[in-house]
């Protein structure tokens, strides 16, 4: 058996219950064969993938908050501090009923190559809660914050620990964390990214993944002599991700027909209507079925379907695992040239391989939506240089990230036989650097 093996062996032994984290070490580690073949010695004298695939530490809470009717609820928090090998831990933090330790593992494993693949000096980790925002009042969500904070403060710090929002974590609850911190610490520190922009916040930060998911399918249709322009694009879901790919997408000459939510799906055969997607979801609050009272031309259907209609790209940008083999199979059914991830792991690993097979391009959330943590360190590096960028300049740092991360992956795959498999690129070009650095450094 040879080291990749023995590794997954013992990490499925280890992790049984787990399985997104499972998913996504088997998906890892089978991408870098090549590699670890070719330093087989070396890794395992260093036990390199053991230590690569067990978090530093699991910081895990007691969250007590109470409601406005007087009632104490409690709820369990959790920062997954996974790798900094290459920079202080860096990932969001997730508030939802999901949320459990094993979610939160495969988020901060993908977060080590993903941040690597930034180019830029942060490692991975990642953390939250299953406590649920939606339905709460401002008082509620922000009395929970307040708790969440009250523990993890002592944990993160500007050269150890930042964390930033992600699903269930906006800049409502940013600032709630944030002003806990300040309370707690009486310092004025760089610990939060997705700050609001009137204390340390930066411009395009809420744009940032959607539109570097756009930039970076943008560079790999170029490199395969497509383009998106004139071109129908599917989304799935409906917080940043998904609204501001979809205005970009279309900023680049695509139409965008469909987005989603918890409940249900739109199809817009004129096109999404980005300002009124944004009042919805952003201003209002309110389920899709507001898009469709706004849009009569407009559709609105219960439950999944979002990957039923013919389109030339799909970008899934809602959650892991939300777009399976039957999906896959009916996109390629229906034309579909290339999925491109924006949200975590949204393709199951039996629709990624049947994607890949049937000759479309693919590219993995890790290279595609690494630009909201991008974005998140150039706020680092604003915060300690005392100093705000506009936003042409961020939005220009943040495509020359994406479209290297787009060669990096080319590149690399090429390097190793596997040319235009940007899975196995992204894994190899983000752990190349993740061993050199833990090597380098010794067993710690």
């Amino acid at each position: 058996m040879g080291y990749v093996d023995e590794v997954l062996e013992d990490v499925k032994k280890k992790n049984a219950n787990e399985p997104e984290f499972l998913q996504a070490v088997t998906e890892v580690l089978d991408s870098i064969r090549p590699v670890v073949d070719r330093n087989e010695e070396l890794y395992r004298k260093n036990a390199l993938l053991e230590r690569l695939v067990e978090p530093d530490r699991i910081i895990t809470f007691r969250v007590p908050w109470t409601d406005d009717n007087g009632k104490v609820h409690i709820q369990r928090g959790y920062r997954v501090q996974f790798n900094d090998a290459i920079g202080p831990y860096k990932g969001g933090l997730r508030f939802h009923p999901s949320v459990y330790v094993g979610i939160l593992k495969f988020l901060g494993f993908e977060q080590v190559f993903k941040n690597s693949l930034t180019g830029l000096p942060i490692g991975g980790g990642k953390g939250g809660s299953d406590f649920d925002p939606h339905g709460k009042s401002d008082a509620e969500v922000m009395r929970f914050c307040q708790s969440f904070m009250s523990e993890l403060y002592k944990y993160i710090g500007e050269n150890t620990d930042v964390p930033a929002g992600d699903i269930g974590v906006g800049g409502r609850e940013v600032g709630y964390l944030y002003g806990q911190y300040k309370r707690l610490t009486g310092r004025y520190d760089s610990i939060l990214t997705g700050k609001g922009l009137t204390f340390g916040g930066s411009l395009i930060r809420t744009e940032a993944t959607g539109y570097g998911l756009l930039y970076c399918a943008e560079e790999i249709l170029k490199m395969n002599g497509k383009s998106l322009e004139g071109k129908t694009c599917v989304v799935s879901g409906s917080g940043n991700v998904a609204i501001y790919a979809i205005e970009k997408a279309e900023q680049l000459g695509a139409k965008v027909v469909t987005c989603c939510d918890s409940t249900g799906w739109i199809y817009d055969p004129d096109g999404i209507d980005v300002a009124v997607l944004k009042d919805v979801k952003e201003v209002k609050r309110a389920r899709l079925t507001a898009y469709k009272e706004a849009r009569p031309n407009a559709e609105y259907h219960e439950g999944r379907g979002v990957w039923t209609v013919p389109c030339d790209y799909a970008f899934p940008c809602a959650t892991q695992n939300e777009l399976g083999l039957e999906d896959a199979k009916t996109l390629v059914k229906n034309g579909c040239q290339g999925v491109f991830e924006g949200a975590n792991m949204p393709t199951t690993l039996e629709a990624t391989q049947y994607i890949q097979k049937s000759g479309l391009l693919f590219t993995p959330g890790k290279a595609s939506n690494a630009g909201g943590v991008a974005t998140s360190a150039l706020e680092m590096s604003q915060n300690a240089e005392r100093l705000s960028w506009t936003a042409a300049e961020v939005d220009a740092k943040l495509k020359d990230i994406m479209v290297n991360i787009a060669h990096n992956m080319s590149d690399a795959a090429e390097k190793y036989g596997f040319a235009g498999n940007y899975v196995v690129g992204a894994n190899i070009a983000g752990f190349e650097k993740v061993a050199e650095a833990m090597i380098a450094q010794g067993v710690y």
